[in-house]
């Protein structure tokens, strides 16, 4: 639904994904046509490449730490502008979304297991939506990707 959706309205999306390690982008890959939508994504689990790649403050990281709204809010940013840039797109054409949180076994930087942010920039502007999943590590992150599928097909229907 959301790669027809997004075809349907000439709209492209680009992951940057922490918590998620790259599940949310292989998820949209799993639908046919994806190729005409999906850009692509970064992988960005560690603290530098969030910063390096996709345009994070690394003093914000430090100050706050990668589990953060506005951290989750500058990647979704970063990787929309960086992957519209590649491909020599608008900016208006392209939806980014990230992912940061913990997903366990212990918490991290005094972020609690089950603390995720979802950013999302369009067109339509920048979110981040905050929430607090239970579960095992896989349960966390599986929560984390079902969360994404709203977002995006919300987004797309913004858009």
């Amino acid at each position: 639904m959301i790669i027809e959706t997004a075809l349907a309205k000439g709209l492209h999306i680009a992951t940057a994904e922490s918590i998620t390690g790259g599940a949310v982008s292989a998820r949209l890959a799993q639908t046919p046509g994806a190729s005409k939508v999906l850009l692509g994504g970064i992988t960005a689990y560690q603290d530098q490449i969030k910063s390096q790649l996709v345009g994070a403050s690394s003093q914000l990281i430090a100050q706050q730490s990668a589990v953060d709204a506005e951290v989750c809010a500058q990647l979704a940013e970063g990787v929309r502008s960086r992957f519209a840039g590649a491909m020599g797109l608008s900016e208006s054409d392209v939806i980014g979304i990230s992912t940061t949180g913990v997903a366990g076994p212990d918490s991290v930087s005094g972020k609690s297991v089950g603390e995720v942010f979802i950013g999302i920039s369009s067109k339509a502007g920048v979110k981040v939506f905050s929430e607090n999943f239970a579960g095992d590590r896989l349960e966390i992150i599986e929560a984390t990707i079902r969360r994404c599928e709203e977002i995006l097909l919300e987004e797309i229907a913004l858009c």
